[in-house]
């Protein structure tokens, strides 16, 4: 990472992207929960970290490798109040997701993975349905 953005550090909300991406290749998205942090690769080549939000104590943000399963630039929460899921991309059939949303640092989600708002529209536009993620951590 630094030698692709520097030696930089995030603070809560913040995001990095790379000002040229690859054509070709796939995309992976790594997700480290204990540093909540995410860090987005097409091809081999480092294009994005941005800092996260996952679940909080006593919820559970998925260990393990997923795909994009749904990818939808606007949707709601069916189980949480109706709340927004901005650039989601759906990785399991319970309802686990990437998206954009609220950013404060620590774990504070109910099991979606939150994405600084524009970072999360950068990477909706980067994947595709079957696009690779590892949590990890």
């Amino acid at each position: 990472m630094v030698a692709q953005f520097g030696k930089v550090g995030l603070v809560p909300g913040q995001y990095l992207w790379a000002t040229t991406i690859p054509k070709d290749g796939e995309t992976r998205i790594v997700i480290d929960r204990l540093t909540q942090m995410a860090y987005v690769y097409r091809a081999d080549k480092l294009v994005g970290a941005a800092t996260v939000s996952t679940a909080t104590t006593g919820r559970i943000t998925p260990l393990g490798y997923w795909s994009v399963l749904e990818k939808r630039p606007f949707y709601r929460s069916k189980k949480y109040d109706n709340a927004p899921m901005p650039f989601m991309q759906r990785i399991d059939t319970y309802g686990i997701a990437l998206h954009g949303g609220k950013n404060p640092g620590y774990p504070a989600s109910h099991g979606c993975i939150r994405l600084p708002m524009k970072f999360a529209e950068k990477l909706y536009g980067l994947t595709k349905v079957g696009s690779k993620v590892v949590i990890e951590g």
